[in-house]
């Protein structure tokens, strides 16, 4: 069982940054790919960006392109989401979840369901 927990929202002026972290407990982090995803009201939740833990691979949703960088510290056992240039449309519960790597094409495609575990969710709101 993984247990994760998102810290580091909150509200920003847009065109600002807010670094996100998802930290685990409970089993390594090496044998998952870990994601980011998020739910607006009314709003289906959607995928953001994804990283393997055991090599490489990632994954960002288009409207996140070059604005967002997933990170992973293994050591730490923690994943990062680094969001810069804000913008109101980012406003969203940031969900981090986890999936075995065995069925890791549901994060690296940004598909929430198939996900193992998830996080209570971190508050982002982007407004002037």
């Amino acid at each position: 069982q993984v247990q994760l927990v998102e810290s580091g929202g909150g509200l920003v002026q847009p065109g600002g940054s807010l670094r996100l972290s998802c930290a685990a407990s409970g089993a390594t982090l090496d044998d998952y790919a870990i994601g980011w995803f998020r739910q607006a009201p009314e709003k289906e939740r959607e995928g953001v960006s994804c990283i393997s833990m055991r090599d490489t691979s990632t994954y960002y949703a288009n409207s996140v392109k070059g604005r967002f960088t997933i990170s992973r510290d293994n050591a730490k056992n923690t994943v990062y989401l680094q969001m810069n240039s804000l913008r109101p449309e980012d406003t969203a519960n940031y969900y981090c979840a986890a999936v075995h790597y065995s069925r890791d094409y549901y994060c690296l495609g940004g598909h929430y369901y198939g996900m193992d575990f998830w996080g209570k969710g971190t508050l982002v709101t982007v407004s002037s």
